[in-house]
Parts: C-alpha cells; sequence; structure tokens
C-alpha cells in the first residue's frame, strides 16, 4: 500500500453544455501536479446536476466515457465522475472510476434526491461498489447518499477494514454547505478512512447557488485540505501511516 497522489477538480458547470464543460476540465487539469493517482471531478461533470436525462443520457461506449478513458491514458491515472448513463432502458445516476488500462469500476446513486425529484427520472442503485486501487480500497458515492451513515459504514474483521477511502462527487447547494462539511467529517470519524468530497461552485438551473467546500477529510475528521467559493485544483497526498496510525492507537471500530 502506497501514499495516493490525488486531485480534485472544484468548478463551475455549464447547463447541459458537455462540450464547453469538457473543453474547460482540459484547460483546468493544466494545474494537476503530475504524477498523480486519482483526478476527481463533481457530480454529473459534464452536464450539470440535469434531470432531462432523455437528451443528455449516454451509454457506456459513449462519448463521455470515452474522454475519461482518454484523459486516465494522458495523465496515466484514474478518472472519477459521474454521469446520465442509460442502460436496459432505465437511466441512472453512475459513477465512474476509469483506469489507465482501461478498467472501469461503476457504482449507481443508491440515494435519490426528493427535493429535486431525482426518483421520478433516474432507478436507484442497489448495491455498495468497493474497488482496489493501488493498494487502496476505495468506497464510492455520489452526493445524497453522504445523509445516510448507514450505507457507509465501514467493518474491520481480523485486522483488516473493509475500506480506506470514500470519494463522494457533488452538487451540494450552498444553503446546505454546513451540512456537506459535518458530514463529510462525520464519515471519516465514524470509518476510520480517508474522505474525498468534490462538489462544483457557480450558479446553476434556477438561480442554485454552489459554493464548492470540496476537501479532503483524515481518518481522524482532521481538515487535510479544502477550497471555498471559486474554481480550484486540489492537489494533496494521501499518508498510509496516517491510516494505520489512527486505526492502531484508536481502534473503535473493533469494538463494535
Amino acid at each position: 500500500m502506497q501514499d495516493l497522489k490525488v486531485s480534485l477538480i472544484q468548478c463551475d458547470q455549464v447547463w447541459e453544455d458537455k462540450k464547453t464543460n469538457l473543453a474547460h476540465y482540459e484547460s483546468m487539469m493544466e494545474e494537476v501536479q503530475l504524477p498523480t493517482d486519482i483526478v476527481v471531478f463533481p457530480e454529473m461533470f459534464q452536464t450539470a446536476f440535469s434531470m432531462n436525462a432523455a437528451a443528455m443520457a449516454e451509454t457506456m461506449e459513449g462519448e463521455s466515457i470515452a474522454w475519461l478513458k482518454k484523459m486516465a491514458v494522458k495523465y496515466n491515472c484514474a478518472m472519477v465522475a459521474s454521469l446520465i448513463i442509460k442502460e436496459d432502458e432505465i437511466f441512472n445516476n453512475r459513477m465512474v472510476f476509469v483506469q489507465a488500462d482501461g478498467t472501469i469500476h461503476q457504482y449507481n446513486k443508491r440515494k435519490l434526491f426528493g427535493l429535486a425529484n431525482e426518483e421520478k427520472t433516474f432507478t436507484p442503485g442497489t448495491e455498495n461498489t468497493i474497488l482496489e486501487y493501488k493498494g487502496w480500497k476505495i468506497f464510492l458515492q455520489v452526493c445524497y447518499d453522504l445523509r445516510f451513515p448507514e450505507i457507509a459504514r465501514n467493518s474491520v474483521k481480523n485486522d483488516v477494514y473493509e475500506y480506506d477511502l470514500l470519494i463522494n462527487v457533488a452538487n451540494w447547494p450552498e444553503k446546505r454547505s454546513l451540512h456537506w462539511r459535518t458530514l463529510l467529517q462525520a464519515r471519516a470519524i465514524e470509518n476510520q478512512a480517508y474522505v474525498i468530497g468534490v462538489n462544483r461552485v457557480g450558479e446553476g438551473e434556477k438561480g442554485l447557488y454552489y459554493s464548492g467546500d470540496s476537501c479532503i477529510i483524515s481518518p481522524s475528521g482532521m481538515v487535510v485540505a479544502a477550497v471555498a467559493h471559486d474554481e480550484h485544483v486540489v492537489n494533496e497526498e494521501l499518508e498510509t501511516e496516517t491510516l494505520k496510525e489512527v486505526r492502531k492507537v484508536m481502534p473503535f471500530l473493533k469494538d463494535r
């Protein structure tokens, strides 16, 4: 298990304009410090949080997955984002973890956002996704999932933890930014894992404002890196020794 270099892309999103958003990401990625292991984009990264699934959906063979594959190869790392995927005549808000070797792990958002009637358009996922990458076990989540700690509960058996890092990609409004920041720290503390939260900034559809607050939280709940309300690329390293030390000194999960 090696230290893990991560890059968080906190940005504005142009409503339902894939071409412009992808071009903007390519520009922002010039600020990624290389080498890096993972680049993380916000939820519905190339459309913003749209319920216009019929027009915006793609397949896993579509242009946006192809773009993520191309970027993964170019930067020799994994690309992480969510987007609208149509499969078997249903729509999912799907998070993908695209590796440079072409491997793709996927997760369908389990908890759909009732205030936006997300459940009227999308089908919820039924299973968690935990993948292994460079010695790390990584748990994938999308936005509203963060409010449901029961689906993220870590476990340990014979000193082996179910996961080491939780990544949440979001379009989380500024009016509830306190909840976002607090819940990310709570997930790190209660699961003794690193937590990455990547949110968008700027004004969305119908004047809804997003303040970003993308961050990295250590397994002890300390904020390793955080940015506020502007576009920003965060480059940081997750330390395996910190993870091991927290779990050794405070073996709380074993007391379950």
